[in-house]
This record gives C-alpha cells, structure tokens and sequence, in this order.
C-alpha cells in the first residue's frame, strides 16, 4: 500500500462525560466538546495511513481547522471518518467528517507530517 490521496478510516466515540466541554474545560456544556472532536479526527487520520508508514516513521499533526456545527448529548455515538486529500512530500492532508447517524456534526481540515520515530526518543 502507498501513501497516497484518497486512504480512508473511520473511528467511532459513544459519548461520555469525559467528552463534553464541561469536562474538558472548553465551555460549560454537557454536549462533545470541541477537543473531543479534534482528538477523534486526529485518530480517524492516523488509521487512514497507519499501515502505508513504514516501522521507521509516523505522523504528527501539525495543523487543524474544525467546524463543529451540531451537538452530540452524552450517550451520543458518533463516527469520524478522515479520507487523505492530498500528498506533498511529507505533508499530508485530510478531511474528516464527523457524525451522529446521518447528521453532520463537525467537519475538520487537519494536516499532518511524516517524521522519523526516533525524532522523538
């Protein structure tokens, strides 16, 4: 497998109250909060291109804009599902959209970079 545009995955969160803004310190809510969301998105990204990295390398985010246009209540399940955009060098680029059931419930453009693994021992 290559890295390249168009990999996808997806994860899914039932939402507890770990996951609200209240919790999380992003507003005083007991709705997912916007740093769920992002954590989510990040981990859908890792999963779209986990397998074409080779042992020696990863990925770290290094930039995201996030669209959180809907409420998810605790109890909540939704699905994040992140598809590669593009590919330049060590930069990669996603779009994941965020769902419960068939609603939209946030939108995240994240972009990562491919390093080397022992950059960070």
């Amino acid at each position: 497998m290559q890295l390249e545009a168009g990999l996808e995955a997806s994860v899914n969160l039932k939402v507890s109250g770990d996951d609200t803004a209240a919790a999380l310190g992003s507003g005083d809510v007991e709705v997912l909060g916007t740093p769920a969301v992002l954590a989510l998105a990040e981990q859908a990204a890792v999963a779209a291109i986990r397998d074409t990295l080779p042992a020696d390398r990863t990925s770290v985010g290094t930039w995201a804009e996030i669209f959180h246009t809907a409420p998810t209540r605790v109890g909540g399940e939704v699905s994040a599902a992140a598809r590669v955009t593009s590919v330049e060098g060590s930069r990669v680029e996603f779009t994941v959209l965020v769902r419960e059931g068939e609603q939209e419930v946030a939108r995240v453009e994240h972009r990562r970079a491919v390093v080397r693994r022992d950059r960070f021992s």
